[in-house]
């Protein structure tokens, strides 16, 4: 009886413990996007606005500012004006999200149970995971904490998640470990989500994650890329393919006839997606 009762508070401590950390990262992302809405706010507001100590809303401003988002002097946080910040997943995660949402499930259709599929880091593929639980069983590889801690709960997804080295500010692993175990598998299918899309090329603002969404690439049957209108004519400084590469461009209904009619004179496959499933 002793042990069942001290099983049964572990298991209590560690759900206790994990809805303590949801909580958390719903929070910093809450401040995040004040923040960076205001562009500078005082510390001690923020304590006011989300009913947390003073203690907790340091650590919650130290903590994103460790990530690059932000710089704290004198009591003020105030919102790095950096590309880092575009780039990172707590900045993306509040951008668009009715977007993503419907591409996020525009893409299901090309997904089919027993599949092994990569699914990058962003924020647009993470949208995937509420829809993955009707074509289980497959195998999910990803380098995405994020997106791991969002399929351990999933029955019938045997998870693959990718090591290397952490970088804090996209909330994946990246680097040559990361690389070395994506060319060890091959996959069925990559769903991948660039920053920026111009003269028909697919571009990233960061180096490490090109070359890691690169070798998820070349490592997959079929390439699928994910895109909403806000990508296009927009610039980032590190190229990664052709749009002519992929198999498919799936699209929000928002895109530009001009950027859609560009694509598919060029043979691209392009498809639409419209909200309640329309394509």
């Amino acid at each position: 009886m002793t042990q069942k009762t001290d099983q049964g508070d572990e298991l209590l401590d560690q759900l206790t413990s994990d809805s303590r950390q949801t909580r958390q990262v719903a929070r910093r992302r809450m401040i995040a996007e004040a923040v960076m809405s205001e562009g500078s706010m005082r510390i001690e507001d923020l304590t006011d606005r989300f009913g947390i100590s003073l203690m907790t809303a340091h650590r919650d401003v130290d903590e994103l500012v460790s990530r690059g988002l932000f710089r704290k002097t004198r009591g003020i946080v105030t919102a790095a004006a950096t590309n880092l910040i575009e780039s990172s997943d707590v900045y993306r995660s509040s951008r668009q999200s009715a977007e993503k949402k419907i591409i996020a499930e525009a893409a299901m259709q090309f997904v089919e149970p027993g599949q092994a599929i990569f699914f990058d880091d962003s924020t647009t593929v993470l949208q995937m995971v509420p829809h993955l639980s009707s074509k289980v069983p497959i195998t999910a590889i990803t380098n995405s904490l994020t997106l791991m801690n969002a399929l351990t709960g999933l029955h019938d997804v045997t998870l693959i998640g990718l090591g290397g080295q952490y970088y804090n500010w996209c909330n994946a692993f990246m680097g040559r470990m990361t690389i070395s175990e994506i060319k060890a598998l091959r996959a069925d299918v990559a769903f991948i989500s660039m920053s920026a899309i111009n003269d028909g090329i697919v571009l990233h603002q960061s180096p490490e994650t090109v070359d890691a969404k690169r070798a998820m690439f070349d490592c997959s049957v079929k390439r699928i890329l994910l895109a909403d209108h806000t990508k296009f004519e927009r610039r980032a400084l590190h190229s990664f393919a052709a749009l002519e590469e992929f198999d498919v461009v799936i699209v929000d209904d928002k895109t530009l006839p001009v950027h859609i009619d560009r694509m598919r004179s060029r043979n691209i496959n392009v498809v639409v997606a419209k909200a309640g499933g329309g394509r």
